[in-house]
């Protein structure tokens, strides 16, 4: 995808979208952070779901420490590998109340030293948190990089780094929700929906799928 095309790819995906959002429901930085960690290999429904009731009653990594390992597991039983989250997200609530009064802190290095948090968590949280032009490369934006030609690349990292280039500076605070969406509802893994994409004219993909006939 050369650099025109890139630029109307992201004109035409900020038009229909102004003002993207996550779909993970949150009402502070510490509930997103608990959102993000808890959502890796599972889906934001499913998150959404369980915070619902967890975030009534433990809202702060001081409340969440409170209710202990098996009091917090009872929440998020419905998420896969919730022994493991659960674990992480209270190892993350004591450093978050030890070091840093509670608070989140704003740096990748930083959030990237909490149990569970890796590069792509950090990068979800200082861009929907603290509107900063981050790039959290999932499942969904690996495949639409590599697909469209926008962003090639056979890691999740070189893809992330080749994206940041690549997208106009005007774009990028939004970019990373908007190739999400497009991934998660029109240029799906098995079938992309090529035939009312409103990108596929600026798209590199060879093999569109054709309008279904009935």
């Amino acid at each position: 995808m050369n650099a025109n095309a890139v630029e109307k790819f992201f004109a035409t995906l900020a038009a229909a979208n102004p003002q993207p959002q996550t779909e993970l429901k949150y009402s502070s930085v510490f509930e997103l952070l608990a959102a993000v960690l808890l959502s890796a290999q599972a889906t934001d429904v499913g998150v959404n779901k369980a915070t619902e009731r967890l975030f009534l009653v433990a809202n702060t990594p001081q409340k969440m420490l409170a209710l202990g390992l098996d009091g917090l597991e009872d929440y998020i039983k419905t998420i896969g590998l919730y022994h493991s989250k659960a674990r992480h997200l209270l190892q993350t609530c004591q450093i978050l109340v030890e070091r840093y009064n509670g608070e989140v802190p704003r740096t990748r290095e930083t959030l990237e030293t909490l149990p569970g948090v890796g590069r792509k968590t950090a990068n979800v949280v200082l861009n929907v948190a603290f509107g900063e032009p981050t790039m959290a490369v999932d499942t969904h934006i690996f495949r639409v990089s590599n697909r469209t030609g926008l962003a090639p690349g056979k890691t999740p990292l070189a893809v992330e780094l080749k994206l940041l280039k690549r997208i106009p500076k005007a774009y990028q605070v939004h970019a990373h929700h908007w190739l999400i969406l497009l991934g998660r509802y029109v240029c799906q893994a098995r079938k992309p929906q090529c035939w009312h994409c409103a990108v596929a004219p600026y798209c590199d993909f060879k093999d569109k799928t054709p309008q279904p006939k009935n």
